[in-house]
């Protein structure tokens, strides 16, 4: 890869892992970053494992975006051939998420916390 080519966001992304931030003025929502690079596969063709999630008060993971394991957008017996561990969590819903890089997947991720935000009427 040229470096032209290079990722840049990946950097910024790469230096979050191990942040806890409090997203609120009074401390009851934070977000968590685990991002390190592992090795290019099939589940994780890009390199990277990631989790990236919002918490409410109780601890409750309420937004999260990760590639921990498998999910399947579709049921039926072709479920496991169309499994992806890109995905998202909203509260106890669960869906594929589409990697693009790194720049977009911290994009996606603070825009579904300020959703969730709003939506509780914290900001």
């Amino acid at each position: 890869m040229c470096e032209h080519d290079r990722d840049t966001t990946l950097d910024t992304l790469l230096d979050l892992h191990g942040q806890t931030l409090f997203v609120d003025r009074d401390g009851r929502y934070w977000v968590k970053f685990v991002v390190v690079r592992v090795g290019a596969s099939g589940a994780r063709p890009h390199g990277l494992s990631y989790s990236l999630t919002l918490h409410d008060d109780t601890g409750e993971r309420i937004v999260g975006f990760d590639n921990a394991h498998p999910v399947s957008g579709v049921s039926g017996p072709s479920a496991k051939r169309h499994a992806k561990y890109d995905h998202k969590h909203r509260l106890r819903t669960i869906r594929p998420y589409e990697y693009k890089d790194a720049g977009t997947l911290l994009e996606d991720f603070w825009k579904e916390v300020d959703s969730m935000l709003h939506e509780r009427g914290v900001i």
